[in-house]
């Protein structure tokens, strides 16, 4: 006996591989999705544990963080309109779960950010985060407490949905991350804040790649015709990568979770935290191999790897032999994709009228040998103890300069924000809760952007979202060190769960006055 599904598929336009602007009934890629979502009563259950461990993904050990023993950690899938609930319990330290680009609409207390939305959860612990998927593509998961993540707290979020070009295999994501050889992550911190940004040794590509021809390159089989999908994640601590793949031009249809009209390119500059969908078509021979390319961009970061991080199609699964292909000539650059090859798919131009405006002055401040990023002349700091929600549900009015608040209380109105910066360095400035519109009213909307060297980026965004929302720097060392400003916005209308928040909170306060732990950096 068969069981109606509850959005049967329009039986005139069925999703599949020559038909992907389809989906559900009622729903296909044209849907406004900020309006519009497919209820599909569906819970999708995940169950993580944050455990310390050692790994060699390139062939050198060393101490790790893994979720359920994996790097990256498992990806979790659903279809758009589910509902997800993740469990998470730790060995040692503390921690927080962001899901990175996910709008959290309404539920921001699900947002994961240690000091901001929820306090640390304590060893021992668990904490269930459930949200709904009201956008689809592909996003990441990590921590945001302290520099966990590039410690190998991440995994990825596929969310299955319509799209702007067909295809016939998802491939899934393919991460960018880099790697340093030390007892962990903060060690590469603690060396920036001293003055001198570390130089990587290594990168990788899908959590694997050589270090002195150790350990193996991550690989995968093509075959002609065949219309592949990746999905790329720049899941790194401080580089900036250039992707291509030898001889193969890929057709762009998403950045980060918005679907833009496909175009064509050779190569993608992707900033951290940023995310691209992309298709490559299996060209028509029988054999062959081909380099695919993360090339760390010196204009912004230093590397030992520049010409070293690789892995590799192969048109014949036989073959064990390296490529011998070259690659595409490039610019060393940091700056975004051309925004004018990024037109969202749904258009939605941002209203060229305001309620607020707000210029946010970006400088660096050396102080007990110690750099401390700021913002309108603050470097950002927050308790882990007293999370923004909290003193939010506790009717508690008083925030200190130091919290770097921007307050939004008008509904559906436009905010105009401009960002300048006089350092001689590229930043992706993330935004959580929201999509934004960069540079100009039609210019295509995302949830990272980079921030020029020398120069500015303009973001609008709509209050259509009541919550608090970080918005910082995705280099690792810069929102340690204070880069960083928090949106409280619509205040009157922000919901918490007291009884697991609070019980959270409880939990944190026994474990971090047992063990004398101490805040170390600007709580995010």
């Amino acid at each position: 006996m068969s069981v109606p599904s509850k959005h049967p598929r329009d039986t005139s336009c069925v999703h599949g591989p020559n038909s992907r602007k389809c989906w559900s009934k009622g729903f296909d890629i044209t849907t406004d999705y900020y309006e519009n979502i497919p209820d599909t009563g569906v819970v999708r259950e995940y169950w993580f544990n944050i455990e310390n461990g050692t790994a060699s993904p390139d062939g050198v050990e060393f101490p790790v963080q893994l979720i359920n023993g994996s790097f990256p950690g498992p990806t979790i899938i659903a279809d758009w309109g589910d509902t997800f609930s993740t469990s998470r319990t730790l060995q040692n330290n503390g921690t927080g779960l962001h899901f990175h680009g996910i709008r959290q609409n309404y539920t921001d207390g699900m947002d994961g950010v240690p000091s901001i939305t929820q306090c640390p959860v304590a060893p021992g612990d668990s904490f269930t985060y459930r949200w709904r998927a009201t956008e689809y593509g592909t996003g990441w998961y990590h921590s945001h407490f302290y520099v966990q993540a590039w410690d190998g707290v991440l995994g990825g979020i596929l969310i299955n949905g319509p799209a702007s070009a067909n295809y016939n295999v998802d491939l899934g994501h393919v991460f960018l991350n880099d790697l340093y050889h030390v007892i962990d992550c903060r060690s590469a911190s603690l060396q920036a804040a001293t003055g001198a940004p570390p130089t990587t040794p290594n990168s990788l590509i899908n959590g694997t790649n050589t270090w002195n021809e150790e350990d193996a390159r991550f690989e995968t089989v093509f075959n002609p015709g065949t219309r592949y999908r990746m999905r790329l994640v720049n899941a790194g601590a401080y580089q900036h990568f250039r992707f291509m793949i030898d001889n193969h031009t890929m057709e762009v249809m998403a950045n980060d979770f918005v679907p833009i009209h496909p175009f064509n390119t050779t190569q993608l500059s992707i900033g951290m935290g940023q995310r691209y969908d992309i298709i490559l078509t299996g060209k028509q021979i029988k054999a062959g191999n081909f380099w695919m390319r993360a090339i760390p961009q010196s204009a912004c970061s230093e590397t030992d790897a520049t010409d070293k991080v690789k892995g590799i199609i192969r048109y014949d699964n036989t073959s064990a032999t390296d490529p011998t292909t070259s690659a595409y000539s490039y610019s060393d650059s940091c700056a975004d994709e051309d925004p004018s090859n990024l037109i969202s798919y749904l258009k939605l131009d941002a209203s060229e009228t305001y309620t607020y405006q707000t210029g946010e002055n970006v400088e660096v401040q050396v102080t007990d040998n110690a750099m401390l990023w700021l913002m309108n002349k603050t470097s950002f700091h927050t308790q882990w103890e007293y999370p923004s929600l909290l003193q939010v549900a506790q009717g508690n009015t008083t925030w200190l300069k130091k919290q770097r608040v921007i307050h939004l209380p008008a509904a559906d109105k436009w905010v105009y924000m401009v960002i300048h910066s006089p350092f001689a360095q590229d930043h992706p400035m993330h935004l959580h809760g929201h999509d934004f519109w960069p540079d100009s009213c039609q210019y295509p909307r995302r949830d990272v952007v980079m921030l020029p060297a020398s120069g500015y980026v303009v973001i609008a965004l709509k209050t259509n979202n009541p919550g608090v929302w970080l918005m910082h720097c995705h280099i690792a060392w810069h929102i340690s060190e204070g880069f960083a400003i928090q949106q409280l916005e619509r205040i009157s209308d922000i919901s918490w769960d007291m009884a697991s928040q609070n019980s959270t909170c409880k939990n944190w306060d026994r474990y971090a006055h047992a063990d004398d732990v101490t805040q170390y950096d600007s709580g995010v």
